[in-house]
């Protein structure tokens, strides 16, 4: 009763507990301005959120470019997170892969917004949220990966990865017809760019032993060409359902809920509880995918959102589209495959043409 109030005068009280309870006030009042908190955030009966990224970055001598520097932990997180990916789709199937990556990467969100916003779920989003981002989920995650991890099988991290350089191409074109965005002469002489680089690298035709040729498989180049325009597709859908200023990381758990029931609903219809079942007790595939979940739908993405804030959205774009350039050492060091001059030179090419975009 003393430091919520009284219902005696102060007069009637001993003078000692009078000194004590505006002690105990003062105290109180203390440690919420050092808190750095608004009253309202104490009065709503909610752990205010933790930022994790200010107290590291603050202190470092980069801290000016901190932006840049995240948005290069980006680039790295995904071309480890395509690896690894690779790897455990050879292990695992892409649609058990699929629904086991996932399944990691929510459990990682849910402990992360848990302790960063102290709220485990997106409880708080609206109809609009849940509509459009539900719908990026669908578009992104289960139809654009699906088609990904398919296409990294086939053709490979590194032709895949290029070909994901058409993202931002796909991506300016759909938010041009979809959102009214409008495209300079510029923006479309660097998709050029980045359409002639690809092609450059995919059309070339490599001798291997006596006569014999091989290239992309077309199976290969048609899955990473729809897993590129996956991806833009549920970049313009999350854009629409963030219009409102909704959580970036909030947002994301959102997609990834929709994306694992696409992908729980594909097993069940066509019957791949076997398969699924088969790959969960793949340890080295699960072990791969354990990695990938944790460097790309996790860090790779939470990096990304901190790139953003920090630096313009057209220099975090450019330097995580780095990624096709930095799988080409992890590709010759990892799988001692031979690449030509021709292929940096078309993945330089197209980085070029994305980095237009956004000039």
């Amino acid at each position: 009763m003393l430091c919520g109030g009284s219902p005696y005068p102060p007069r009637r009280l001993p003078q000692v507990l009078v000194r004590r309870r505006h002690f105990v006030a003062a105290g109180t009042e203390t440690r919420r301005a050092n808190s750095k908190v608004a009253p309202s955030s104490w009065n709503a009966g909610r752990r205010p959120a933790v930022n994790l990224v200010d107290p590291f970055l603050g202190t470092s001598s980069f801290a000016d470019h901190r932006g840049e520097l995240a948005a290069l932990a980006t680039a790295a997180c995904w071309t480890v997170s395509a690896l690894a990916f690779t790897e455990a789709a050879r292990r695992m199937g892409s649609l058990a892969l699929n629904v086991i990556r996932l399944a990691m990467a929510l459990g990682l969100a849910i402990l992360f917004e848990g302790f960063a916003r102290g709220e485990a779920l997106p409880l708080d989003a609206s109809a609009h949220n849940w509509f459009w981002l539900s719908l990026s989920g669908l578009v992104g995650f289960t139809l654009g990966d699906l088609c990904l991890f398919r296409a990294f099988v086939l053709i490979g991290p590194r032709l895949t990865l290029l070909m994901m350089s058409l993202v931002p191409v796909m991506a300016a074109g759909a938010s041009w017809g979809a959102l009214g965005e409008g495209l300079s002469a510029w923006s479309v002489v660097g998709m050029m760019l980045t359409v002639a680089g690809v092609a450059w690298v995919i059309l070339e035709r490599k001798p291997l032993g006596a006569g014999s040729v091989v290239h992309a498989s077309a199976a290969g180049v048609l899955l990473a060409l729809g897993a590129a325009a996956g991806q833009a597709g549920g970049l313009v859908l999350s854009k629409i359902g963030m219009s409102d200023g909704y959580d970036a990381f909030a947002s994301t758990e959102i997609r990834i809920i929709a994306g694992l029931a696409g992908f729980i609903a594909t097993v069940f219809f066509g019957r791949a509880w076997p398969r699924l079942a088969m790959a969960a007790r793949s340890r080295p595939g699960m072990a791969y995918a354990a990695i990938g979940a944790c460097f790309g739908p996790f860090l790779g993405v939470s990096l990304s959102l901190v790139a953003v804030k920090y630096t313009a959205v057209g220099i975090a774009a450019t330097i995580i589209a780095l990624v096709p350039v930095l799988v080409i050492p992890a590709v010759v060091l990892i799988y001692r495959e031979k690449v030509s001059l021709r292929a940096v030179l078309g993945a330089i090419l197209a980085l070029a043409g994305a980095a237009m975009l956004y000039r």
